[in-house]
């Protein structure tokens, strides 16, 4: 048995704006194809090519589609009724992306696709996520630490531009 330590960075950006303007920014920046009916056509292609073309059908001009989302405020709405804050998790990414990290480090494919969380907190709306590069750095593939770079960028100004905020050079650690 093995344990690895990964220290994980989160990007986050707060905004005046509300939830719905930044949920909707949000939305529109990246595709939503029917996931099942994606599945299997990828699950049907027969070459890289193939594959390639089936993912770029839908994911949209971002290069990012959403999987999945939990609506964790609605949860706790039933708990603590109506106005309390909302909590969205999104799962987005792309095949192609996480197939090209996990060809170095398979273990990315625990990490990807990724999580982007939207919740309201009295100071604002906060946009959150997890660098995939802080997730990937420990195993010391620079291939898929490039990947995994990219990606983080991407992710980023697609947040800082729902946030209704100009974007600034990516900082990292």
């Amino acid at each position: 048995m093995a344990t690895l330590n990964v220290e994980v960075q989160r990007f986050s950006v707060t905004t005046s704006s509300s939830f719905e303007s930044v949920l909707s920014k949000l939305e529109a920046s990246v595709s939503h194809p029917d996931v099942q009916a994606f599945t299997r056509e990828m699950a049907a292609s027969q070459s890289p090519a193939e594959l390639e073309r089936i993912v770029q059908k839908v994911v949209g001009p971002t290069g990012i589609m959403e999987f999945t989302r939990f609506n964790i405020g609605e949860v706790l709405r039933i708990e603590r009724g109506p106005g309390s804050a909302r909590i969205l998790r999104l799962v987005i990414g792309n095949p192609l992306i996480m197939k090209e990290m996990a060809k170095h480090v398979p273990d990315a494919a625990s990490y990807a696709p990724v999580t982007i969380l939207i919740d309201e907190r009295p100071d604002g709306v906060h946009l959150s996520y997890d660098r995939m590069a802080s997730y990937l750095s420990p195993y010391g593939s620079e291939e898929a630490l490039k990947v995994a770079r990219e990606l983080d960028d991407k992710i980023e100004a697609m947040l800082t531009a729902a946030a209704g905020q100009e974007a600034y050079p990516i900082q990292r650690n």
